[in-house]
C-alpha cells in the first residue's frame, strides 16, 4: 500500500496563496524558468519548464502517484483542469454535493460526499500500490486532523506575500509534529523539502 501525501509550494512567510486567491504567478515561477520540460495531460494547463534538479525529484514523484484527492474549491477554481488533470492520473473530488454536469464518475474525476476518510479509503482503492496525493489546504488539514496523512512536501519560494491562505488554516489537530527534512532539494529559486508525520 503506497502513502498518503500532501504537498504545496509556499511563500517563505507560510502561505500558499495570497489575498483574495492572488500570488500563484509569484509562488509558481520555479515551473517556469528552467530548462527541462514537464508534460501536461491538462487541455488547458500547459507544459512546465523547470530546473534538472526540480525536474529529477518532481519526475520521481509523479511516477509514483495513482491517485490525487482534491476539495471543491480547487477543483472549482481550476475549472476542473479543462476536464482532466495535468499529471493524468484520476482525481477524487471531496464535496458536499456533486457537480450537476457530472452525474457520473469517470477515469478522471470521482466524486465523494461522505466525508475525508471515505475520500481517502476511494482514492486508496484508485491508487493500488501507488501514492494517494491531497492538493489544496483545507483538505490537507481535515486529512492531518484525520491522522491520515504521512508525508508532507513543501516547495519553499523565495516570495513573501504578507497574508493569505496558510497550508494549514485553522489546524484542530495541534501540536502537529513532522520529523525531517528526508530530503532537501535545491531548485532554481525553490527549495524543496519533504517530512514525514509524526503519529505517535
Amino acid at each position: 500500500m503506497g502513502k498518503v501525501i500532501t504537498g504545496a509550494t509556499m511563500s517563505l512567510d507560510g502561505y500558499i496563496a495570497g489575498p483574495n486567491e492572488s500570488g500563484f504567478d509569484l509562488l509558481f515561477q520555479w515551473y517556469g524558468n528552467g530548462g527541462v520540460e514537464l508534460p501536461s495531460a491538462s487541455p488547458t494547463v500547459p507544459p512546465s519548464h523547470v530546473s534538472a534538479a526540480s525536474a529529477e525529484l518532481v519526475t520521481r514523484e509523479y511516477a509514483s502517484i495513482g491517485c490525487l484527492v482534491v476539495g471543491r474549491h480547487l477543483y472549482d477554481l481550476t475549472n476542473a483542469w479543462g476536464g482532466h488533470h495535468p499529471l493524468d492520473v484520476t482525481t477524487v473530488v471531496l464535496t458536499h454535493q456533486r457537480p450537476v454536469d457530472r452525474p457520473d464518475d469517470d477515469d478522471d474525476f470521482v466524486f465523494v460526499t461522505d466525508g475525508i476518510e471515505a475520500a481517502v479509503a476511494k482514492a486508496r482503492q484508485i491508487a493500488g500500490e501507488k501514492n494517494v496525493v491531497f492538493n489544496g489546504g483545507q483538505i490537507a488539514r481535515q486529512c492531518l486532523e484525520a491522522w491520515l496523512l504521512d508525508e508532507v512536501g513543501i516547495d519553499l519560494a523565495p516570495v513573501l506575500l504578507g497574508s493569505g491562505t496558510p497550508l494549514f488554516a485553522g489546524l484542530g489537530a495541534v501540536p502537529a509534529q513532522l520529523a525531517g527534512p528526508f530530503t532537501v532539494v535545491q531548485g532554481t529559486e525553490v527549495t524543496h523539502l519533504r517530512y514525514h508525520v509524526r503519529k505517535e
